[in-house]
């Protein structure tokens, strides 16, 4: 599997963008049945944190699940349809219950998707598609010797849980996506380019009082409050010299983005005090709050040697908010990310290529938290 491929694994990897695509499983869409456990290989048993793991989708690309709000179900991008069979060459949205029955698609079924978030009292779901501007999924950029990854024009769009009253929300030009939503419920925030650069914002659910956060230049995204929604932990490259300011902005021109580089950092919900908490100079995305909202947990390839000439490996870590404590969560795969907690804490959802039956398979795994 190469570097390009397990990049791509979440579309915008870094957030929710598309980034980083076979077996059939008979539980798709049907009654609950038994999940098999992964084998206690010693890679497993390492992984101290994590109790009962079980395999939820077995082919295909699947990322970025998340819970909804009363902890019963998930809402995931995929290539694969319900019926266990049919492979999309983008994502789309779906729901599944805890055990990976009921599965269904909630968004339209044109363009691609990223990015799916339940709305308060899981009745509709958030997420971004660029279907408006084609019905076809949008074109990859050409490999280079970097990986990059395109800000393709998303917007975003809400639909009920039973795929009609599709509500769009944004209609700026370009990249509007990594949308989630605070845990009291009140307020949206994502990723969009409408300022000539890529930033965060905020706004209502229905869309008004959009409120820009960060202004640094560079790119910031893939954002999560914390608990009590009132905090924001996101990914971020903020290029210094003159030199890489004008790379990035030469970049984003043709709507691309090199996310190589990228620290975790921390905000008020306001935008004030952004304060980064790792600076290690390596991939770090995905992160999200711990349930006791003093730690983060996120995906790196720390673990991959400086200098490795293969593709790297990506695993879970968790730091505290002031950056220290650093502790490594996953050993087994060589991609993990995507990380979310149940609102009650007990359970952790994340993607993984672990146990994967075949090349570019990504699936979702759940799993009891050990604290």
């Amino acid at each position: 599997m190469g570097w390009n491929t397990r990049m791509r694994t979440g579309k915008i990897f870094l957030a929710c963008a598309t980034l980083l695509m076979l077996i059939y499983s008979p539980g798709w869409g049907q009654e609950p049945t038994p999940l098999p456990q992964l084998p206690d290989t010693p890679a497993t048993h390492s992984e101290s944190h994590l109790t009962n793991i079980r395999q939820l989708t077995f082919s295909g690309k699947n990322a970025e699940a998340y819970f909804s709000f009363d902890g019963r179900q998930l809402v995931y991008q995929s290539t694969l349809e319900p019926d266990g069979k049919t492979q999309r060459g983008c994502y789309q949205i779906y729901i599944m219950n805890l055990e990976g029955s009921n599965v269904y698609r909630v968004s339209t079924g044109t363009g691609g998707t990223t990015c799916g978030y339940f709305f308060p009292g899981d009745r509709r779901v958030l997420f971004s598609s660029t279907h408006i501007n084609s019905t076809a999924c949008p074109p990859e950029p050409a490999r280079g010797a970097r990986y990059r990854w395109a800000l393709d024009d998303y917007d975003l769009f809400t639909m009920s849980l039973k795929g009609w009253d599709l509500q769009r929300l944004t209609a700026t030009p370009g990249y509007d996506a990594e949308a989630t939503i605070s845990p009291d419920g009140r307020t949206i925030i994502w990723t969009s380019v409408r300022d000539g650069d890529l930033d965060l914002y905020t706004m209502k659910l229905d869309g008004t009082n959009v409120k820009r956060l960060t202004e640094t230049i560079g790119y910031d995204g893939g954002a999560f409050f914390s608990p009590d929604s009132k905090r924001v932990v996101y990914r971020a490259h903020h290029p210094t010299t003159d030199k890489d300011i004008k790379a990035y902005q030469e970049l984003l021109a043709q709507n691309l983005v090199e996310p190589s580089h990228m620290e975790i950092f921390i905000m008020n919900a306001d935008g004030s005090q952004q304060t980064p908490i790792t600076n290690n100079g390596r991939a770090n995305f995905a992160p999200y709050f711990l349930p006791d909202g003093k730690r983060v947990i996120f995906a790196s390839n720390l673990s991959t040697p400086e200098g490795h000439h293969g593709p790297p490996s990506f695993h879970l870590y968790i730091v505290n908010d002031d950056g220290t404590g650093l502790e490594q969560i996953t050993f087994d795969g060589n991609f993990n990310s995507f990380p979310m907690f149940s609102p009650d804490g007990t359970k952790l959802v994340w993607s993984s290529d672990r146990n994967a039956a075949a090349k570019g398979e990504y699936n979702i795994f759940l799993a009891d938290w050990v604290p």
